[in-house]
């Protein structure tokens, strides 16, 4: 199983990127995907969910609520978090989670995100 990350960089604050989750080696639709974020000194937040294919409900952070979006493609294996409005807290190494059971849950290597200008 791997699930690599990608869309991490540099922005100003109020800008945005697009992070991407590329997932193989598991059945993609049948797993619960999430997003997470760790900044310096940090514990590791759950950012962001989605359900698996049936249901495709989302959640959000309060602190990111109305400027994120989690998505996925079920036909491409991926898993997507939009981020707008970015502000400096936001600045975070950002992993991408599938999870299926307690036993059954993958984590990418993380892409660094820094919000500054």
């Amino acid at each position: 199983v791997q699930l690599v990350e990608s869309g991490g960089g540099l922005v100003g604050p109020g800008g945005s990127l697009r992070l991407s989750c590329v997932t193989s080696g598991l059945t993609f639709s049948a797993y619960y995907m999430m997003w997470y974020r760790q900044a310096p000194g940090k514990e590791r937040e759950l950012v962001a969910a989605i359900t698996s294919a049936g249901g495709s409900t989302t959640n959000y952070a309060d602190s990111v609520k109305g400027r994120f979006t989690i998505s996925r493609d079920n036909a491409k294996n991926t898993v997507y978090l939009q981020m707008n409005s970015l502000k400096p807290e936001d600045t975070a190494v950002y992993f991408c989670n599938a999870w299926l059971t307690r036993n059954l849950n993958y984590w990418g290597q993380g892409t660094q995100v820094t919000v500054s200008s």
